[in-house]
């Protein structure tokens, strides 16, 4: 009997798949076969290699869509990498090489890994957002945005990273800190790109109710991250000033008893102060470094500065002193300390009235307040979001260019179509603290294509953010030269039907991709409006507690585990140890565990070598025998149903397992034919989870082709409920005799078998049956 050797199979097999492109996906011709478009969130090749929260991610995807290819649909299955950002950059400079040569290389060790774990990847699919041909209709897309007023430029109060030397978006900043470097962040006032995600917040909102196939705690936490408010804009006339402001209000009742007005440090009315107030100034200084999250806590300490001027109550002309705070976020609202616990404890800590004392509260009826203010036309109802405008500059290298140039005579100017790519330069000096593409004044000095005069090119590079909000569509058509995608070709394939991936993904890209997706949507290029069917997120991997990272030296490499136990057993590990969401607690002992599953499927195989003769061996008894075939279709529709409704692979791993040590313990007592049937089948349900040995297997037992060319088991209903229960029978309420019968009768042939009974017969004797009552599988009771 062979040994199982895990890498002489797995590498086999590989080399197989690959060969005959076995996983390659036809997108162009027509197919009768359903279409399933499954993907996992493509990995950033930092140098590192895979981690196991990838391996996990990576084998619930591969799980789905081999079944699938078995359940006979058209699998798109494909793979690449997010390549340009920060960490690549910082991690090329600290290795003094050339971020380009950096992550090629990590992409390729990457791409190795994936195939060393045997995922069923379409490989002529793959894409490098950093790749020329990927930018170039990065590029185009943003001049697309660009071309519906969707792409700006303005100044901006930013938050800016010294270690990374760029500024980051709100959602790039964690308790105060930058979220790649933890370096404490600093406000900048600088000029910058946006795109208007605002002018999608409602159909951003709205349109979460259309995704079934999303986890609740996704779509809550992208509704609070978009947060609408409806509600009222009120007015203020600066006191002895020729300016207003405008502050957002649920409930403009509140204005007769407004104590102070509450701006934040963004507020314009307080940025225009900063030259002029160096209180104010060193506030909103300090108030930048901390984080909005923190700042919206309700422990926050409340603090703030008197901006010097008073606004004009608009109901009854009463001065109401203007505050700055560090306790409001968006740009300004009414300090109403009888109704905000907030509000009354800064007003009692800085001596503000308390409760509008100074209002004439008696002068004007609650009711009348809105209708006041409509006719001084002070007020207007708006709804307000949280979400602010996506900022997508960034001050480094290693990133898509923005396709724009500044001419002194024709101002901002797009790159023309033909003059795509835009290239990033290879004469850059790597100098901290300033903007690599800064360094190439062959770069930066460009002709305008309007007046043929010298112009400026744009230096910043985009968010790679913006590179991962639309790659999926870019699969379905990777080698298309002209534009981003064939809208043919994509409308075919999407949405996504399962797209694998973290949770901690939740607000910035699949926000940024429902965004960018409705946008082509507007623009006629897709007719989907939604990118992502459903949605599978799974918890972490956690050793001995915590989350695995180098600095807590609790990292385990794929590799060493493929190395010592095999790509199948390590898949089968990640798949079995939890659920799907939940966190992960790693074991060696429980890959040892899989391990030797593994190696029991193995041996069951290579024990019975005869198992193509038709000589009969000793066959179960009937009863055990229906109860070994009940067990395989239980096991069927088991998996199956785990696959198709649950995800739950835990579950259905279980399943396999137990029903194998069944055949295992009755394997000579099983006929040849029922043992080739029976093994056939562990192998097919087994192939998804543990694909090489699965494979190796399937031949070993003479069957030719591969095994994931095979239709996936169908379980039989009648085997399901063909085992037999024992049911009362009653005499005018008195138990008389029991009887066993199929679960499944029915209800007149029940009350046959009943009756032909020979102790009903005699209990009987010759009475008349006035009535039957069945209680199904339960009892039986005769009226005589």
């Amino acid at each position: 009997m062979r040994t199982y050797e895990p890498l002489k199979v797995e590498e086999k097999w590989q080399r197989e798949w690959e060969k005959n492109e076995i996983n390659t996906t036809n997108t162009t011709t027509e197919d009768s076969k359903k279409k399933y478009y499954i993907l996992e969130q493509f990995p950033y090749p930092s140098g590192s290699g895979l981690h196991m929260g990838h391996v996990r991610v990576y084998s619930m995807g591969d799980v789905l869509a081999r079944f699938k290819r078995m359940k006979g649909f058209n699998v798109l299955h494909p793979m690449g990498a997010d390549a340009f950002g920060l960490p690549a950059e910082n991690a090329a400079i600290k290795h003094q090489v050339n971020p380009e040569e950096w992550t090629l290389k990590n992409m390729v060790q990457i791409k190795n890994e994936q195939k060393s774990l045997g995922f069923s990847y379409d490989w002529n699919r793959y894409l490098g957002t950093c790749l020329p041909d990927y930018y170039k209709m990065t590029q185009k897309l943003f001049l697309l945005f660009y071309k519906r007023g969707l792409a700006y430029r303005k100044k901006a109060n930013v938050n800016w990273c010294h270690e990374c030397s760029t500024v980051l978006a709100n959602e790039q900043v964690e308790d105060g800190k930058c979220w790649r470097c933890d370096t404490e962040i600093e406000r900048k006032e600088l000029e910058q790109w946006f795109l208007k995600v605002t002018d999608y917040a409602d159909r951003l909102l709205t349109d979460l109710d259309k995704l079934d196939e999303w986890p609740d705690n996704v779509k809550n936490m992208q509704k609070n991250w978009i947060g609408r408010s409806d509600g009222y804009e009120i007015t203020f006339s600066i006191k002895d000033l020729d300016e207003k402001i405008n502050i957002f209000t649920t409930c403009p009742s509140l204005v007769y008893d407004t104590s102070f007005l509450k701006l934040s440090i963004d507020h314009p009315f307080i940025r225009n102060l900063l030259n002029s107030n160096s209180q104010i100034r060193e506030f909103v200084e300090k108030t930048g470094k901390i984080s909005e999250f923190d700042r919206a806590s309700n422990n926050v300490v409340k603090d703030g500065v008197f901006s010097g001027f008073n606004a004009v109550n608009p109901l009854n002309g009463a001065d109401i002193p203007i505050w700055v705070t560090n306790y409001v976020l968006t740009e300004g609202g009414l300090g109403v300390p009888a109704q905000e616990k907030s509000d009354f404890e800064f007003a009692a800590k800085y001596n503000l009235a308390l409760m509008g004392e100074d209002h004439n509260k008696d002068s004007l009826d609650r009711d009348e307040v809105l209708n006041t203010l409509k006719q001084s036309e002070s007020v207007k109802k708006i709804c307000r979001y949280k979400l602010r405008d996506w900022l997508i500059s960034r001050q480094r290298y290693w990133g898509c260019p923005i396709p724009i140039l500044y001419c002194s005579k024709c101002g901002t100017v797009p790159i023309p179509d033909d003059d795509l790519p835009v290239l990033l330069p290879k004469d850059v000096v790597f100098n901290k603290g300033q903007n690599p593409i800064e360094t190439s004044a062959a770069y930066k000095t460009t002709i305008c294509p309007n007046c043929k005069n010298e112009a400026k090119r744009e230096t910043d590079t985009m968010d790679t953010f913006i590179d991962s909000s639309w790659y999926f569509l870019r699969f379905i058509d990777p080698q298309n030269g002209q534009d981003p995608f064939d809208p043919e070709k994509v409308n075919k394939w999407l949405p996504i039907d399962e797209y694998v991936g973290g949770v901690e993904h939740a607000i910035l890209h699949l926000l940024y991709s429902r965004f960018f997706t409705k946008v082509l949507y507007d623009e006629g290029l897709v007719n989907f409006d939604e990118p992502f069917k459903s949605l599978l997120t799974q918890g972490m991997v956690l050793k001995n507690g915590s989350k695995m990272s180098k600095s807590k030296g609790n990292v385990i490499s794929p590799m060493e585990t493929i190395k010592k136990y095999g790509a199948d057993a390590t898949r089968m590990f990640v798949l079995f140890a939890a659920p799907p969401e939940k966190d992960l607690e790693w074991s060696d002992s429980g890959l040892e565990g899989m391990l030797r599953f593994l190696n029991k499927v193995w041996k069951l195989v290579q024990k019975n070598p005869d198992i193509n003769s038709s000589e009969e061996v000793l066959n179960l008894e009937d009863e055990e025998s229906q109860k070994l075939y009940r067990e395989l279709h239980l096991t069927i529709k088991k998996v199956t149903k785990e696959l198709e409704e649950g995800n739950g692979f835990n579950t259905a791993i279980s399943s396999i397992m137990e029903f194998v040590n069944s055949v295992t313990f009755n394997q000579e007592k099983i006929s040849k034919s029922n043992l080739k049937d029976y093994l056939e089948a562990i192998l097919l349900l087994l192939a998804p989870f543990a694909p090489h040995i699965s494979e190796e297997l399937w031949r070993s037992i003479g069957n030719t082709g591969s095994i994931f060319k095979q239709t996936w088991p169908e379980f039989n209903t009648d085997a399901i409920i063909m085992d037999k229960i024992e049911i009362p029978i009653q005499i005018n309420g008195i138990v008389r005799d029991l009887i066993k019968i199929r679960a499944d009768i029915k209800e007149e042939q029940l009350k046959e078998e009943v009756i032909k009974l020979p102790k009903i017969q005699a209990r009987i004797n010759n009475q008349v049956i006035k009535k039957v009552i069945i209680v199904p599988n339960r009892l039986v009771n005769l009226v005589v």
